[in-house]
């Protein structure tokens, strides 16, 4: 059998095994760099030319455009990521080439030429593309199947994901603000190369897992690689494509965090506070924060209802995931029109926004990576995983057409728009959704308490 779908005991630490932490800390410094330079991307793009801290002088929608074209890369970057580990190197190398492309790419970003900063977006781009979807199945390949301890195991690696996009937002967002944005740019390359040594140190403790299944001495391996597709593996990646939907809405709306949003906090929210003015990047730092707080809550929650003979199927949990961060935008739908009649709106509209828009993410996100290990063929592992990324990049792509057409529908339109499709379209999806559960040929009905020890 194949590594990505079983695994011999191994050593554990609070009841997962160590590998998964090498992986948690991983991806914590490679969302450290991430989300770090995207707390300041937009920012820089549109600071004046003259001054202390000069940036480029894009109009809004030109750095929106941009911040578009870049998000949705880095995520579509994942298709060729995850196929070059599915086809050549296999997910742990692919891994670690991954991120020595993103410290080359941070480090340029510090150089103040224009030459480097399109090669530096490039060369990040590239490095996600590698890193991103192979981690996330590593992951998954760290549990047998049917395992329970799946689902709590991406939690935990979201968590992770976190703790490094909460620390960026702050540190890399200060830093770039306040010092100097090429002095935040390259603070995240720093952190990468954290990530990375940390990575190589915990080899051992992969060994099993994210392997070349192309070059394994295993004929049961090479087989399994050979073999077409079964009826049931057609079925279970008909419903992850149909699943995919509700990822490029979810993060179309989403993403306006870094875009739409992050501006809306600089220009039109009163950001004074005991006579200090917060910063607009740390308002990101709000969803990262609450995921820590709340992510075990929420997975404890949909844990309950599974004990009690609930719904609380991996679609259910994205549906009601997309709804419930839909909603989220009502209150920035409330806090453009506090600014339409008192010039400015509170900072608490956009705090509740985040709250909402956590806990919708923290209902699709990990879900979403522990479905996709489930149901997708194991060769295909990887490629399926790329997939999901790319379509979180399309949905990078929608945030930033939707930012664009603020500039002349006003924000009050879009958050109100954005809101009431989040909700139609769950709906939509809620009514078929026992149709697209049966064929998954219940993937998910044999999940049962393996680790009772």
């Amino acid at each position: 059998m194949s590594d990505a779908i079983t695994t011999t005991k191994h050593k554990e630490l609070f009841g997962h095994p160590i590998g998964l932490y090498v992986l948690f800390f991983t991806e914590m410094w490679e969302r450290f760099s991430y989300y770090g330079m995207r707390a300041i991307l937009v920012l820089y793009l549109v600071a004046e030319t003259q001054g202390a801290n000069a940036g480029l002088g894009w109009s809004n929608g030109e750095a929106l455009a941009l911040y578009g074209w870049y998000t949705m890369l880095v995520y579509v970057a994942s298709i060729p990521g995850g196929w070059i580990a599915d086809k050549m190197l296999g997910q742990k190398k692919a891994v670690l080439y991954g991120g020595i492309l993103l410290v080359a790419g941070h480090s340029i970003l510090a150089i103040e030429q224009m030459w480097a900063f399109y090669t530096g977006l490039g060369l990040i781009i590239a490095g996600v593309g590698m890193l991103k979807p192979n981690i996330s199945t590593m992951v998954g390949g760290l549990y047998k199947q049917g395992d329970v301890r799946r689902d709590k195991g991406f939690t935990i690696f979201y968590i992770g994901i976190n703790v490094g996009a909460f620390l960026a937002s702050l540190i890399v967002g200060f830093v770039g603000e306040v010092y100097g944005w090429h002095y935040g740019f390259g603070l995240a390359g720093i952190g990468m190369a954290l990530g990375l040594i940390q990575y190589v140190a915990g080899q051992k403790h992969l060994k099993h897992v994210g392997n070349f299944l192309g070059g394994s001495e295993s004929s049961s391996d090479k087989e399994l690689m050979n073999q077409p597709l079964t009826k049931v593996e057609k079925d279970r990646v008909v419903v992850l494509f149909i699943s995919f939907l509700l990822v490029i809405v979810f993060w179309g709306a989403f993403e306006q965090a870094g875009g739409l949003m992050n501006i809306y906090a600089m220009d039109n929210t009163n950001r004074n506070l005991l006579g200090w003015e917060v910063p607009a990047s740390w308002f990101q730092s709000l969803n990262a924060m609450f995921i820590i707080f709340l992510g075990t809550t929420v997975a404890g929650y949909w844990a309950k209802r599974k004990l009690q003979g609930k719904v609380a199927t991996s679609l259910f949990k994205m549906i009601i995931g997309l709804m419930i961060m839909g909603t989220g935008f009502f209150f920035m739908t409330a806090a453009a029109a506090q600014y339409q009649s008192a010039g400015s709106s509170a900072m608490y509209w956009l705090v509740l926004a985040y709250l909402f828009h956590t806990i919708g993410e923290l209902c699709i996100s990990p879900v979403a990576l522990s479905y996709i290990t489930k149901l997708a063929p194991v060769k295909y592992a990887s490629l399926m995983m790329g997939i999901y990324f790319a379509m979180t990049g399309f949905g990078n792509k929608v945030a930033g057409l939707l930012g664009e057409a603020s500039e002349s529908l006003g924000e009050y339109a879009i958050f109100t728009g954005i809101a009431v499709f989040c909700l139609i379209f769950g709906m939509l999806v809620m009514l078929f959704r026992n149709k697209l559960e049966a064929l998954t040929h219940g993937a998910e009905d044999n999940e049962r308490e393996m680790h009772d020890e």
